[in-house]
């Protein structure tokens, strides 16, 4: 499928989506969300007489958490009797995000072991590796400190003013624990098969550098090696060529399912949250692509131009590792060099997640705010490192960025039960940062390989 089509295919799918979730939203989800609704309602009343109550030995105390269990209950069973209505269209699109899965291991364990193979030189590999991580770094702190700066001027939820609560409430969102141990379990694996199966990109990265660098050390005997690795990737391409056929039926039910779920009016509560998180979005984008200027000139331009496609399965499918594949062919298409572009897209989906970075500082001190919780500079400026650390060694986990600031917002005494206010637009929210991220990781590669003097002039014939 030639990839101008496969666009306009994916944004039909996208439109036809939007129409048919809101009808099904209507016709048969929208009894079961204001049942939801209700069961929500009702707990956190419930929540409210709880707090008041000192003594947990008073019968009213005990009639409560019966109701409240009751409560809890039905909530539970309409959320699987949603889920259940929904399932027809979610499985389309998991169908094609396992058949993503699938190919993002050995892509990236091929690419980069002939990529490191062929440098050759250990000092080259550091320097190139220095200048990708030195530039994802810079990158990082603009998103993270562009987000902290238009949340300040926003104050979207300086509106809200939700009262402290005594006891924090859980939100039903897992709180991330991630330490140093944690992140080294996350960089080194202790098992190459169990980093492919896990799909843990940054450990399958670490073993790929080892095996490209001693596969390049024992010198002709390593050039079967390179010259087998070399043809797999490329029959894996082929592979991503079949797998992105079904890209536009995954789109469709990708976002019929996150329509007729939430519903088009969860745009109207939220729109100045949204609207402000997409309009900050639409800013690090711009600053994203006159970067890349500087040191591309008007081929940038055309790189944006060629990723379009990747963006929007990354868009409508919430994930970027969906666009995995497809920037890695357009990167090379451009005429990037499979060397750079093997070693610097997957550590970019490890360390350069510009569009989650900049969610989890909206999300933080949009809580904040929500609170009246007011945090110096200096708290802001520690959260947002906080932030940068925790999110490492987190690509591929479900509601990652969600889970990311569970765990900060606990360590500034901000109550994990505003998460809650977050829930049911994450999904909105997170096609826009996965689009972004792919858009930072693209750029970057092509960025370091113009540096490294490994960018063609021309562009590659496909």
């Amino acid at each position: 499928m030639h990839k101008s089509k496969l666009t306009l295919y994916i944004f039909i799918a996208l439109i036809l989506g939007i129409g048919t979730g809101y009808v099904y939203n209507i016709k048969v989800i929208d009894q079961l969300n204001k049942k939801i609704s209700v069961a929500d309602a009702n707990i956190k009343t419930i929540d409210g007489h709880l707090i008041q109550l000192k003594d947990s030995t008073l019968t009213e105390y005990k009639q409560l958490k019966t109701d409240r269990a009751l409560q809890a209950k039905l909530r539970t069973d309409n959320n699987t009797e949603r889920d259940n209505k929904l399932e027809g269209f979610t499985i389309l699109s998991d169908i094609f995000l396992r058949l993503i899965k699938m190919i993002v291991g050995p892509l990236v364990f091929t690419t980069l072991v002939v990529g490191v193979a062929k440098v050759g030189d250990i000092k080259a590999v550091g320097r190139i590796g220095g200048k990708t991580l030195l530039l994802f770094i810079c990158a990082t702190f603009v998103s993270l400190l562009l987000g902290m700066f238009l949340v300040n001027l926003f104050e979207p939820g300086g509106t809200i003013h939700l009262a402290l609560p005594e006891g924090h409430l859980s939100a039903d969102v897992k709180k991330s624990a991630i330490s140093f141990k944690d992140f080294i379990g996350h960089v080194f694996p202790r098992s190459f098969t169990e980093a492919m199966a896990n799909n843990e990109i940054l450990q399958i990265v670490v073993f790929s550098l080892f095996f490209g660098a001693a596969t390049a050390a024992i010198g002709d005997k390593g050039e079967i090696i390179i010259k087998f690795m070399d043809a797999v990737a490329h029959v894996i391409m082929k592979i991503t060529g079949y797998v992105m056929k079904v890209a536009p039926i995954a789109v469709f039910g990708a976002i019929t399912a996150v329509v007729a779920k939430e519903g088009l009016g969860i745009i109207a509560t939220y729109a100045s949250f949204i609207g402000e998180f997409y309009f900050s979005l639409l800013l690090l984008w711009i600053l994203i692509v006159a970067g890349s200027f500087l040191v591309l000139r008007n081929r940038a331009f055309t790189l944006l131009n060629n990723i379009k496609d990747a963006v929007l399965v990354a868009f409508s499918t919430s994930t970027s590792e969906a666009a995995y594949p497809r920037s890695l062919e357009e990167l090379e298409n451009f005429g990037c060099s499979n060397k750079i572009v093997s070693f610097v897209l997957p550590l970019g989906y490890s360390f350069n997640l510009v569009g989650s970075m900049m969610y989890m500082t909206f999300a933080s001190l949009f809580l904040a705010q929500a609170y009246g919780i007011h945090l110096t500079f200096g708290q802001q400026l520690s959260m947002l490192l906080m932030l940068m650390l925790m999110s490492k060694g987190m690509a591929g986990v479900p509601r990652a960025a969600l889970v990311v600031v569970a765990g900060a917002i606990g360590m500034f005494n901000i109550p994990e039960a505003g998460l809650a206010l977050l829930l049911g637009i994450d999904p909105i929210l997170d096609m826009g940062r996965s689009a972004t991220n792919v858009l930072g990781n693209v750029m970057a590669t092509a960025v370091v390989s113009k540096w490294e003097n490994e960018l063609s002039e021309e562009l590659v014939n496909e």
